[in-house]
């Protein structure tokens, strides 16, 4: 069989010099590097797999909900559920799609990975190592989401409600990025860094190659209690620039109650079966935003419990796409 090896040794006739031996194993490390870089993840495959994969290089750990735990690494992703308490119907085919698109994305010479303080900032304040954005590209100049996943401030479950959710927006043509905050510190410290993630990607937008009008927030949980409150009170409030809101919220199951006079579309999704968020609990709120005349779409899913991420496999299956449809309408 011909390979792509073989044309190359034979059409580079310095191979074959004294050093050639050398020249040619250089080949082979990096035709090695570029197999195990482009090495996609399986049910089968473990989170040892994801922290040592090389194209999470520098930031696995960030990919993984847990700050400053140990992890099984011979856990199987099929089981990766386990590390997500606050989350359910975590399909692991869902699942394995936002991780391997990533590691496509890498494979092709994208950047995935992005800081969102400085190096000073994370001097000054050691925390803010563990956070930064996953970019989703979708269409060259599109507008941008931020997602900021859930986990009651104690982990961030991006890899369920997070860069599945990417995906599913991507196919959209849509430009995503997924959040990785600070646990631990309460919700204010999470908004900040959100609003330090919105402010990252207006002044970085021409690299990133996105539109700055009409994006959009999205967050499940704990993630949307912080897109929640930079909808009703803005970025700068929480420490950011001073820049237009959200032409609108998505907010999967959550019982904030936090709200202002000026609130932008709304559109919100809950499980009937939720026992940690309630309907009841959101639904109060989305009677305040009608109440001011704010523009709300509101879904409530049956046989659903709390953290369905994209519903893959139950009632609330296809939610990303219909909310996808009212950020454009509200645009």
């Amino acid at each position: 069989m011909i390979t792509l090896r073989t044309v190359l040794l034979a059409s580079l006739p310095f191979l074959f010099d004294p050093v050639a031996g050398r020249t040619e194993s250089t080949m082979l490390q990096s035709e090695q590097a570029l197999g195990a870089e482009r090495r996609l993840l399986s049910a089968t495959s473990t989170v040892g797999d994801i922290l040592r994969h090389p194209a999470f290089s520098g930031y696995a750990e960030r990919v993984l909900p847990w700050d400053d735990r140990p992890y099984d690494e011979t856990m199987k992703l099929s089981e990766i559920g386990g590390l997500l308490p606050y989350h359910s119907a975590v399909d692991t085919g869902t699942v394995l799609g936002g991780l391997n698109r990533m590691i496509e994305d890498v494979a092709s010479g994208h950047q995935v990975f992005y800081d969102i303080h400085t190096e000073a900032e994370k001097r000054a304040d050691p925390s803010k190592e563990d956070t930064g954005l996953f970019y989703f590209r979708g269409r060259p100049g599109a507008p941008f989401a931020v997602v900021s996943p859930g986990g009651g401030f104690a982990y961030v479950g991006s890899i369920h409600e997070g860069f599945p959710y990417a995906v599913e927006i991507n196919r959209q043509g849509y430009n995503v990025f997924v959040l990785k905050y600070r646990v631990g510190l309460g919700g204010r410290v999470a908004t900040q860094d959100l609003a330090a993630a919105i402010s990252y990607v207006f002044r970085n937008s021409e690299t990133l190659d996105v539109a700055t009008e009409g994006y959009s927030l999205w967050g499940s949980s704990a993630g949307a209690r912080m897109v929640a409150l930079i909808g009703s009170h803005g970025i700068a409030a929480f420490g950011g620039d001073t820049l237009t809101k959200p032409a609108a919220v998505v907010m999967a199951y959550t019982a904030h109650a936090d709200h202002s006079d000026s609130e932008p579309p709304t559109f919100a999704v809950v499980g009937s079966q939720d026992g940690i968020a309630p309907p009841a609990s959101m639904e109060g709120r989305i009677a305040h935003l009608k109440r001011i005349g704010a523009t709300v779409e509101y879904r409530k899913y049956p046989s659903v419990g709390h953290g369905f991420g994209t519903g893959a496999g139950t009632s609330a299956e296809g939610w990303i796409i219909d909310a996808t449809r009212f950020w454009k309408r509200s645009r």
